[in-house]
Protein backbone atom coordinates (compact mmCIF):
# COMPACT_ATOMS: atom_id res chain seq x y z
CA UNK A 1 0.00 0.00 0.00
CA UNK A 2 1.36 3.13 -1.05
CA UNK A 3 0.60 6.41 1.33
CA UNK A 4 1.51 9.61 1.22
CA UNK A 5 3.01 12.31 3.50
CA UNK A 6 0.10 12.82 5.56
CA UNK A 7 0.22 8.99 5.88
CA UNK A 8 -3.18 8.50 3.69
CA UNK A 9 -3.34 5.33 2.30
CA UNK A 10 -3.72 6.15 -1.82
CA UNK A 11 -3.50 2.45 -3.34
CA UNK A 12 -2.62 -0.89 -3.52
CA UNK A 13 0.57 -1.31 -5.78
CA UNK A 14 0.65 -4.71 -5.43
CA UNK A 15 -0.32 -5.48 -9.10
CA UNK A 16 1.91 -3.34 -10.67
CA UNK A 17 4.22 -6.24 -11.77
CA UNK A 18 1.26 -7.80 -13.95
CA UNK A 19 0.68 -4.02 -15.21
CA UNK A 20 3.86 -3.40 -16.34
CA UNK A 21 4.23 -6.77 -18.24
CA UNK A 22 0.21 -5.95 -20.17
CA UNK A 23 1.40 -2.43 -20.62
CA UNK A 24 4.98 -1.98 -21.02
CA UNK A 25 6.77 1.32 -20.96
CA UNK A 26 7.34 3.56 -24.11
CA UNK A 27 7.80 6.61 -25.20
CA UNK A 28 4.05 7.79 -24.79
CA UNK A 29 3.47 8.24 -28.33
CA UNK A 30 0.65 6.43 -29.78
CA UNK A 31 -1.58 7.48 -32.59
CA UNK A 32 -4.66 9.24 -31.34
CA UNK A 33 -6.42 10.02 -34.73
CA UNK A 34 -6.48 9.00 -37.92
CA UNK A 35 -8.17 10.10 -41.18
CA UNK A 36 -10.04 7.27 -43.46
CA UNK A 37 -11.99 7.23 -46.46
CA UNK A 38 -15.49 6.03 -46.36
CA UNK A 39 -16.00 2.97 -47.98
CA UNK A 40 -19.94 4.60 -48.99
CA UNK A 41 -19.61 7.81 -49.67
CA UNK A 42 -15.53 8.34 -50.30
CA UNK A 43 -15.48 11.50 -47.87
CA UNK A 44 -11.98 11.79 -45.59
CA UNK A 45 -13.42 11.80 -42.48
CA UNK A 46 -10.89 11.98 -39.24
CA UNK A 47 -11.97 9.27 -36.53
CA UNK A 48 -10.76 9.19 -32.92
CA UNK A 49 -8.78 6.66 -31.89
CA UNK A 50 -8.09 4.45 -28.88
CA UNK A 51 -4.79 3.10 -27.73
CA UNK A 52 -5.49 2.03 -24.82
CA UNK A 53 -7.89 -0.17 -25.91
CA UNK A 54 -5.57 -2.96 -27.07
CA UNK A 55 -2.79 -3.63 -29.86
CA UNK A 56 -5.59 -4.98 -32.04
CA UNK A 57 -9.05 -3.59 -32.04
CA UNK A 58 -12.33 -3.94 -34.17
CA UNK A 59 -15.48 -2.12 -33.63
CA UNK A 60 -18.58 -0.30 -35.58
CA UNK A 61 -18.19 3.33 -36.25
CA UNK A 62 -20.88 5.11 -38.75
CA UNK A 63 -19.73 7.72 -40.93
CA UNK A 64 -20.33 10.93 -39.66
CA UNK A 65 -20.98 12.51 -43.70
CA UNK A 66 -23.45 9.46 -44.91
CA UNK A 67 -24.15 8.06 -41.46
CA UNK A 68 -23.54 4.26 -42.98
CA UNK A 69 -21.86 1.55 -40.78
CA UNK A 70 -18.11 0.84 -40.94
CA UNK A 71 -15.92 -2.18 -39.52
CA UNK A 72 -12.95 -0.46 -38.07
CA UNK A 73 -9.92 -2.04 -37.98
CA UNK A 74 -6.99 -1.51 -36.15
CA UNK A 75 -4.04 -2.94 -35.62
CA UNK A 76 -0.87 -1.12 -33.09
CA UNK A 77 2.86 -1.15 -34.16
CA UNK A 78 5.66 -1.49 -31.54
CA UNK A 79 6.55 2.28 -32.11
CA UNK A 80 2.63 2.83 -31.21
CA UNK A 81 1.72 3.74 -35.34
CA UNK A 82 -2.09 3.10 -36.15
CA UNK A 83 -2.97 1.07 -39.10
CA UNK A 84 -5.93 1.73 -39.64
CA UNK A 85 -8.76 -0.09 -42.31
CA UNK A 86 -12.09 0.94 -42.74
CA UNK A 87 -14.70 -1.50 -44.75
CA UNK A 88 -18.34 -1.49 -45.15
CA UNK A 89 -20.25 -3.52 -42.48
CA UNK A 90 -21.65 -6.17 -44.37
CA UNK A 91 -18.01 -6.74 -46.41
Amino acid sequence: MRSNDENEELYDDGDSEELDEEFPLGDGTADAEATVSCPYCGEAVEITLDPGGGTHQEYVEDCEVCCQPWRVSVQYGLDGEAQVEVTALGE
